[in-house]
């Protein structure tokens, strides 16, 4: 059987990959292989699928003998801070991240509130493919009682995060891509005094992520410049990452976001041999800059998941990834976009500074351009032999390249697309490599399926 998880849970297009039957055997599966007896915790994004998913989970969850309790919808990062408040055996978020309305997915959170380990991963799976059961969706869906008390604990613990500074005199606005963000982030903002706009606000599962949010940057750009403010903030659809733009339209991503937060923890000498782990996509520009003022940047594969496990083996404080996805102490290492948003605007409050001049005092990126190569099949479902046919020559085109510029190709592990990063000192170079890679690369792949 060919694993069903990627780089963050399971996800695909809903009907295609992700089917009532299979989230119906996740739901069996989990139920069955806790040692916890305790209920399961169950949030989703705003997605249409998300109500059928949910109801499949929870229909596999009380097939098995065990209990659940329904947080309705919710940012992720919810899910794994009150596995651990309320003491829950487990939780599962039903959401497809920064992917669009077609898609859903399923993430997986153990008694601890991390993502289960691949040793879980394996026994799920197993269990899923012992499994005889094909249920079909039902002709009614059933509505599922909301716990709505637990959602004001999760938003009380982010206004503690706070440490009692007020956002009063700020004004900000906020993007929440029809999403997640969209039941709490306003009243979040607001709650500690900041002036807040919101776009994109509404819980509609038909528009989450399109041309919008923390991967569609245009109008949060276009929102600051029709009505100024200080700061705005950009989530994706289950708001577990975040992107800042400043008031005159900068980009503040996650690189960005780690170097200077990581510069504040080093200068209160709180950060672990002054070390941030990043993934392969982190700009030149930020590790050169942050070797520069005595730090350290340990890369790892792309994925939160792997961020995650360097930080625990290494004791670090701080890590994350490019996308906006920021992983730190002050939650047990959950991505959380609102979290960061709210740690950026205290660091501007605190220290008297807009974000423009504090962007101002970060690194300069060295010019990167990421390009995707979409393809008709799904690349993890190819044999083995295809697939290790990709792998050398993806690793081929790497290698040749890499005395021009630095390549990072991979696989996406949630679309059936290939991710190709050059990133050089010299922006025209950067082009005219992408360009000169990504079609030839296109070229070599097809001539391997055919």
């Amino acid at each position: 059987m060919q694993s069903i998880f990627g780089t963050d849970g399971i996800r695909g297009r809903f009907n295609e990959e992700i089917t009532y039957s299979l989230a119906y055997k996740v739901g069996y599966a989990l139920a069955s292989s806790l040692e916890k007896k305790s209920p399961i915790l169950i949030g989703r994004d705003t997605r249409i699928s998300g109500d059928i998913l949910l109801q499949a989970i929870t229909q596999g969850i009380n097939e098995s003998g065990e209990k659940f309790i329904n947080l309705g919808i919710c940012p992720t990062p919810a899910i794994p801070y009150l596995i651990k408040q309320e003491n829950l055996s487990s939780g599962i978020m039903i959401s497809a991240s920064h992917n669009p309305p077609e898609y859903n997915g399923i993430k997986i959170f153990d008694q601890n509130g991390q993502k289960i380990s691949e040793y879980f991963e394996n026994k799920i799976e197993k269990l899923i493919e012992e499994s005889n059961h094909n249920i079909s969706v039902p002709r009614k869906v059933v509505p599922i009682d909301t716990n709505k008390d637990l959602i004001d604990i999760y938003i009380k613990s982010l206004i503690q995060t706070m440490g009692g500074e007020s956002l009063s005199g700020l004004k900000i606005i906020l993007d929440t891509c029809y999403g997640s963000a969209a039941t709490c982030a306003k009243k979040i903002f607001q709650s500690l005094g900041a002036d807040v706009s919101v776009i994109n606000n509404s819980k509609n599962g038909l528009k989450i992520n399109l041309n919008c949010g923390s991967t569609n940057l245009e109008p949060l750009k276009k929102a600051l410049r029709e009505s100024p403010a200080d700061m705005g903030f950009s989530f994706d659809g289950d708001a577990d990452r975040v992107i800042g733009i400043d008031s005159k339209g900068n980009v503040l991503d996650g690189d960005h976001i780690l170097f200077l937060w990581g510069r504040e923890l080093m200068e209160q000498k709180i950060l672990t041999n002054n070390l941030l782990i990043s993934t392969q996509m982190a700009n030149l520009g930020f590790e050169k800059a942050w070797k520069k003022i005595g730090g350290i940047l340990y890369r790892t594969d792309v994925g939160d998941k792997h961020v995650h496990n360097a930080i625990k083996e290494k004791g670090a404080v701080l890590g994350g990834e490019q996308s906006g996805h920021i992983l730190s102490k002050i939650n047990n290492f959950s991505g959380d976009g609102i979290l960061t948003a709210l740690q950026i605007t205290k660091y501007c409050k605190k220290k008297k500074i807009n974000l423009n001049d504090w962007l101002k005092s970060s690194f300069v990126p060295f010019p990167q351009k990421l390009t995707n190569i979409n393809f008709d099949f799904n690349i993890k479902k190819l044999n083995p032999e295809t697939r290790i046919l990709i792998e050398q020559t993806i690793e081929f085109f790497q290698t040749t390249y890499a005395d021009n510029c630095r390549v990072y190709i991979r696989p996406s592990g949630t679309e059936p697309v290939i991710r190709v990063l050059v990133e050089a000192k010299n922006y025209k170079k950067v082009h005219s490599l992408s360009s000169e890679i990504t079609n030839k690369l296109f070229l070599e792949i097809n001539k391997i399926i055919n």
